[in-house]
């Protein structure tokens, strides 16, 4: 971490700009643009909310809070960590031209990737807000909970992505893995559905834990207790250390394995 530190510190301003030009390359020729990233993920929710709220008339499992809200709290920070794995597994692909130059550091490659992906995030959590303010919710401070949480959501994305990409250099197959493991992820997440629905149940304790081991319920959760419960991040110490651990380990093991295949990608790609 300190590494990648020092290099983001040396070449803050062209990882800026990669990045902003990497985010305005995806709606090239598009005609309507950057419309086109968001389109999809609201249809997706208008969906759900249509199915579920309408539908089926399901009530969010916390009391008085619309089920749009909850859904959208949910949905939001999935959407952010699918898109980044998405764009970030294949990068060094992408950026093949980068990568043959020797003085390029191409370590900086999954963070341009994670930023572009940030950009269009920052723009889901202004949807998100206006959302609650649609619906009369007056602002609270522990709104302020997200940032913290999309921070966690950076680091554990960027740590799979370094892991991925330098994988995916010499085994092309990975990129479709992760993404029919986001397809079941989405649905194994209480994302959908409530955790706390089969409380009472002789299999919910084990229920709990297995969700809890995947690490980005961590963050997922954290945005829905933010936005609708009024829960402060450091309300959760043994979950944040759990999940900052996971982090630290596959932040360690990504980025060494990434740095050790540093040398040979120019060969493959």
């Amino acid at each position: 971490m300190l590494s990648l530190g020092r290099a983001v510190k040396k070449h803050g301003q062209m990882i800026w700009e990669l990045s902003k030009s990497d985010f305005r390359k995806q709606f090239v020729g598009s005609y309507f643009g950057l419309a086109w990233k968001f389109i999809q993920p609201l249809v997706t929710i208008l969906i759900y909310v249509l199915i579920f709220g309408v539908g089926f008339r399901s009530p969010a499992p916390y009391e008085g809070i619309p089920y749009v809200l909850w859904l959208v709290s949910g949905m939001i920070p999935w959407f952010f960590l699918s898109d980044s794995l998405n764009v970030g597994v294949g990068c060094l692909h992408e950026y093949h031209y980068l990568v043959k130059k020797v003085v390029f550091p191409i370590e900086v490659l999954p963070l341009i990737k994670l930023f572009s992906a940030y950009f269009v995030h920052v723009i889901f959590i202004l949807i998100m807000l206006i959302t609650f303010f649609l619906y009369q919710v007056v602002p609270s401070l522990y709104w302020l909970g997200i940032l913290y949480y999309s921070f966690a959501a950076s680091m554990f994305s960027l740590a799979i992505v370094y892991l991925s990409s330098a994988v995916y250099a010499f085994f092309r197959d990975i990129q479709q893995i992760i993404s029919i493991i986001l397809q079941f992820g989405m649905w194994l997440i209480p994302i959908m559905w409530n955790l706390d629905m089969f409380e009472g149940r002789s299999f919910y304790p084990v229920l709990q834990a297995v969700v809890k081991f995947n690490p980005s319920y961590y963050f997922m959760n954290g945005y829905r207790e933010s936005m609708l419960l009024g829960k402060a991040f450091w309300e959760r110490p043994l979950l944040a250390l759990y999940f900052w651990g996971v982090v630290v380990v596959l932040f360690t093991v990504g980025y060494r394995l990434f740095m050790k295949m540093k040398p040979h990608f120019s060969d493959v790609l």
